[in-house]
Parts: structure tokens; C-alpha cells; sequence
């Protein structure tokens, strides 16, 4: 009865060691999720279309399968959105950027389409959902005396 009892006993925490190093799995960090922010083009507010454009955030896949993009949305703090249509972000490292001002979207670039600044240059949060509307990141960020961009 004794080497039963042993055997259950190390069955048990193998199964519960096994469940244990699967947690934190479900905790890491997404494979599609902002890299980074430049909340604060550079130079004067002038809001031309030159200046609205050097106000962008960035994603990042770094997932083994592209991500279609379409129906995601991204927003501020204010509820400003974004909806993607049907755009690809490449796998292994693929980077997107979503530039606030017009522009001709190419494949690595998309444009909100503002003719205002979205992002807080004293402080925001950029959300990431996908077209479920559940959050897959966010990026937040704070005023920092001579920065003008954070990496997400």
C-alpha cells in the first residue's frame, strides 16, 4: 500500500509541478503589441500635415504568422479610434506604424486621417483591441521633460 500511496503521491505533484510552470505561460507577452509612441512631434504644433505625421504609434508581431489587421481598432484615452481595414502585419518582427495625419497608406504605414494631434503630449494611454473588441495591449506614458516618444 505504501509504494500506491507513493506512486499517487509523485503522480500528484508532477501533475501540479506541470500546472505550475503552464501558469505564467498565459502571462506573457502577446506576439502583436505596440512598440512604441512618438506622442509629441517634433518642433512646433504647427498641425500641417508634415507635423501631424511625426505623431505615430507602432505595433510589433512578433509572432510566427502574420496578423491580419482588419476590424482592429486603436484608441486614446479620449476615445479617439482608429479602425484598421484590411491590412497585414508581418510575422517575425513585422512592424507596423499609424501616423495621425493623411498619406497614402503603404505597406508598413496607415494613416488616421486627422486633421488634430491624438495623442497627449502630458500624458496617454494607446489600446490595441482586436475586431472582438477585446484588449490585446495598451502603451501608457507620461510627460518626460526632453523626450518626445516611449518605447512600448
Amino acid at each position: 500500500m505504501r509504494r500506491t500511496t507513493s506512486i499517487l503521491a509523485a503522480a500528484t505533484m508532477a501533475v501540479a509541478g506541470t500546472l505550475a510552470i503552464g501558469g505564467p505561460a498565459s502571462a506573457a507577452t502577446p506576439s502583436l503589441r505596440f512598440h512604441g509612441a512618438q506622442y509629441d512631434s517634433p518642433g512646433s504644433d504647427t498641425r500641417t500635415n508634415a507635423s501631424l505625421n511625426n505623431e505615430w504609434v507602432s505595433l510589433i508581431n512578433s509572432g510566427r504568422k502574420p496578423v491580419n489587421l482588419s476590424r482592429y481598432t486603436i484608441r486614446d484615452a479620449s476615445n479617439h479610434v482608429y479602425t484598421f481595414g484590411n491590412v497585414t502585419i508581418a510575422a517575425n518582427g513585422g512592424r507596423m506604424w499609424l501616423r495621425t495625419g493623411k498619406g497614402t497608406r503603404n505597406g508598413r504605414i496607415v494613416f488616421w486621417g486627422s486633421g488634430n494631434y491624438i495623442w497627449n503630449n502630458t500624458g496617454d494611454t494607446a489600446t490595441l483591441r482586436n475586431a472582438a473588441g477585446k484588449n490585446v495591449d495598451t502603451c501608457t506614458w507620461k510627460q518626460k521633460t526632453g523626450r518626445t516618444w516611449v518605447a512600448c
